[in-house]
């Protein structure tokens, strides 16, 4: 799908992508620390939404905490959680937003240490995209960075995952920021606010999938409901300005209605889906991400607590 690029944020709009980076950094770490064998995802990504609201922003999309192969969007349900164990390699994924305006970032734990050099090879790539930005890189120099941090320490990235700009009320937005060379030539420019997030695997394929059992959607075309609780869902999740939910937000204020509301949906083709994304041969995945705000010579972290 086509994604258009946002225009280059102005003084007001900035103050709002600063304050939500900073939170966004803090609700990450806060979450982080949390990650433990023993401890429960769910309780663990509910305390990081509470932190987000208690310090002043919104969610951008519901925090997420994907293990081991999974590279992106698990997010669990009030019936279906998970307890961190030693050896899991878990990625907690949060997305803050300021009056629309968002950050992004993203820190991978391995428990046990088993997967330190995966992790590393992340954090190494980011910090080599931070070098990096400036007015003028492509998007094709981004992967090219990426992927040779990421082979220096012997794993290979998630070529069909990218960064992407970052837009009021809209996540995905251009210019997609690759994890290897793609040969997209789009530009940066000073003012641009993109999300970089390397994902690097030991698999031996570098491909994720979609999976099944989808928890987090957002609202695509509105089209009639047959039903009071499709109808009920659908008023629900238009509360979130077109920025994703999740199944345990709708099910704790409508019950098992929100389920029977959800399935209204898909069947009406409402409903746009975003199941968990194992990599192909089942190779482990760590993932870094942080917010850039491209200046006149290189870039500025924004999630971090001085942004």
């Amino acid at each position: 799908m086509h994604r258009e690029i946002e225009p280059v944020p102005d003084d007001e709009a900035l103050k709002s992508y600063r304050k939500a980076g900073r939170v966004a950094a803090q609700a990450l770490r806060f979450g982080a620390k949390q990650i433990k064998p023993g401890a429960s995802m769910r309780e663990m990504l509910d305390s990081v939404e509470a932190y987000i609201i208690k310090h002043g922003c919104g969610i951008a999309f519901p925090a997420q905490s994907s293990v081991n192969n999974i590279a992106a969007h698990y997010c669990p349900t009030d019936t279906d959680d998970i307890v961190y164990e030693d050896g899991m390699l878990v990625k907690l994924d949060v997305g803050v937003h300021d009056d629309g305006y968002i950050g992004d970032n993203a820190v991978t734990v391995s428990l046990g240490g088993r997967d330190e050099e995966l992790v590393r090879a992340v954090q190494d790539a980011l910090r080599a995209v931070g070098q990096a930005l400036k007015p003028g890189v492509t998007s094709n120099d981004v992967g090219t960075a990426i992927q040779r941090a990421v082979a220096a320490r012997g794993f290979q990235p998630i070529r069909n995952l990218s960064g992407h700009g970052l837009g009021r009320f809209r996540i995905h937005t251009e210019p997609s920021m690759p994890n290897y060379p793609s040969g997209e030539t789009a530009r940066l420019v000073e003012g641009q606010v993109v999300a970089v997030e390397p994902f690097a695997t030991n698999g031996t394929v570098g491909l994720i999938y979609n999976s099944t059992n989808p928890t987090v959607f957002t609202l695509g075309a509105l089209r009639p409901l047959r039903t009071q609780y499709g109808r009920d869902t659908l008023a629900l999740a238009q509360r979130y300005n077109g920025l994703p939910f999740t199944t345990r937000w709708l099910t704790r204020k409508l019950g098992s209605k929100a389920l029977l509301g959800l399935a209204d949906l898909r069947r009406a083709g409402i409903l746009v889906e975003y199941p968990p994304l194992p990599e192909k041969s089942g190779g482990r995945v760590s993932q870094y991400e942080d917010t850039f705000l491209i200046t006149k010579d290189g870039c500025k972290v924004l999630t971090k607590n001085d942004a």
